[in-house]
């Protein structure tokens, strides 16, 4: 079972070649013998899981109408909410707060009858590209349990690489769908600003976060940007566009389209992820793809831009944190030390390090001289991107200049940073953008290509990546520690 994707397991609930418990008794039987090496999971949501496989095979049996995810299991990042469980964001502030409403993504999962599995890990407040931030739990990349699995997704990617869930939710600020999916070999999608309701998301910076789903096959991305990809009234920022066909348009030719590559930003990247980049450019070509040359040499900036507007706007968000309406409040004679005590004990350093430098850009002597540069940066990308679009249909990159590196390589807060170096200006221009795994390099680690559309290109994004994925199916591979079935 493990070897399906979400939509044969769905179809093969249809056909009745699994019930639904069976397919719940099976995932929950994997993570309870293989989590314990990954540590992907931050709770295992059996009780719910079973109760709704239970009710699912019930309704089946009345002859009811199934929905789009019918018996597929799906695990949720720890900063979505689902009503009555608990929302940590992997940070000892929240490690009592139990979410009082859905998220609408999860809502519109539960109405298609999706298995809401368990939540996963990820860097503390979704903030770290290697999920070393967490400070509930280490999880590991099960292509080698030594190396991280990137973040702040990593809980998510992780647990589809190891088939513990054939499908999962992350969220996306500055690459955090689609690092960690390459890191760990599955695909992972960030849709374009807005067409994913964040309702329900605990806000980290709210001009670039959007949910996006990690799955092992393309297909499965439609499946579920059919489900997710509505409008929503309780998010100001949605988008009116209706979802749509993926499924049934995944297929179309793609000879013909160009691809364009921003050659003289990749200039610096280390040789040997250069290969397999430009190995999966030769894949395109042999599909009748057209490469062109793009000037993106604005990205340079792109690190720098989003870390004081990401900052800023985290400095923003996390002001509410404050041990009085929710989380864990600390002991303090006045209100004044309850704040301060509440926040010193509950954040972790990474998330005080990005407050402080969030705070300091908004100050009023600082506002002209940080965050309006920063904007005006932004609006650059903006155009550069649109000028890229002009002369082709998607721009690829690589997804992260390395593979996954050993837990604890990387100390210095610049270097971690620039592994987002490809993925950043994706966010700050509202972009659609997929991970789709392109090979391994000598240690058998993988290897991501990403593929770039225009805004609200999202399905010709997917049909880029399904057809790359069928010629060269790499995401169909499974670490070697966990291709055992379970018994």
């Amino acid at each position: 079972m493990k070897e399906h994707t979400g939509r044969q397991l769905h179809q093969g609930f249809l056909k009745g070649t699994y019930s639904a418990e069976e397919i719940a008794s099976y995932y929950l039987k994997r993570i309870e013998n293989y989590d314990p090496k990954v540590g992907s999971f931050l709770a295992v949501l059996t009780a719910r899981v079973q109760a709704k496989a239970k009710a699912l095979d019930e309704k089946k049996a009345r002859g009811e109408p199934l929905g789009k995810l019918a018996g597929v299991p799906i695990a949720v990042k720890d900063n979505i909410h689902i009503k009555g469980e608990l929302t940590t964001c992997a940070s000892k502030f929240l490690t009592n707060y139990r979410a009082v409403f859905d998220a609408t993504v999860t809502r519109l999962l539960e109405e298609e009858d999706a298995l809401l599995i368990g939540k996963t890990n990820l860097d503390e407040f979704a903030m770290g590209s290697s999920n070393e931030n967490s400070a509930l739990k280490d999880t590991r990349n099960p292509w080698n349990l030594e190396c991280v699995p990137g973040g702040s997704s990593g809980g998510s990617a992780a647990c589809v690489a190891a088939r513990l869930s054939p499908l999962s939710l992350g969220s996306d600020t500055g690459g955090s769908v689609r690092q960690p999916a390459a890191f760990c070999g599955v695909v992972g999608f960030k849709p374009t600003y807005g067409r994913v309701s964040r309702y329900g998301l605990v806000a980290f910076g709210s001009s670039l976060d959007q949910i996006g789903p990690i799955a092992t096959a393309v297909e499965d991305i439609g499946m579920m940007m059919e489900v997710m990809g509505r409008p929503d009234p309780h998010d100001a920022t949605s988008l009116p566009n209706h979802p749509e066909d993926y499924l049934a348009l995944l297929d179309s030719d793609i000879k013909g389209k160009k691809i364009g590559v921003p050659w003289k930003f990749l200039e610096e990247m280390p040789e040997e992820g250069k290969k397999i980049f430009l190995d999966s450019l030769e894949t395109y070509k042999s599909l009748g793809c057209e490469l062109v040359e793009v000037d993106l040499d604005i990205l340079k900036y792109s690190v720098a831009t989003y870390y004081i507007i990401a900052t800023a706007e985290a400095s923003t968000n996390l002001a509410r944190f404050d041990g009085i309406r929710y989380g864990v409040r600390a002991e303090g004679q006045t209100l004044d030390e309850i704040y301060d005590r509440s926040r010193t004990e509950g954040f972790g350093p990474e998330v005080k390090k990005r407050i402080f430098l969030g705070t300091y850009a908004l100050v009023a002597g600082f506002q002209d001289q940080f965050y309006r540069q920063a904007t005006k940066v932004r609006m650059e990308i903006f155009t550069a991107f649109e000028k890229a679009f002009a002369l082709c249909d998607v721009i690829a990159t690589p997804v992260s200049p390395i593979a996954a590196f050993p837990k604890g390589a990387i100390q210095d807060p610049l270097e971690m940073y620039l592994q987002d170096i490809y993925t950043i200006g994706v966010n700050l221009a509202h972009l659609p953008a997929i991970s789709i795994p392109c090979g391994f390099n000598q240690d058998k680690k993988p290897m991501g290509l990403q593929l770039i559309g225009a805004k609200h290109d999202d399905l010709l994004v997917c049909r880029m990546g399904h057809a790359y994925e069928k010629a060269a199916p790499f995401s169909k591979e499974i670490p070697p520690l966990f291709n055992e079935e379970t018994s």
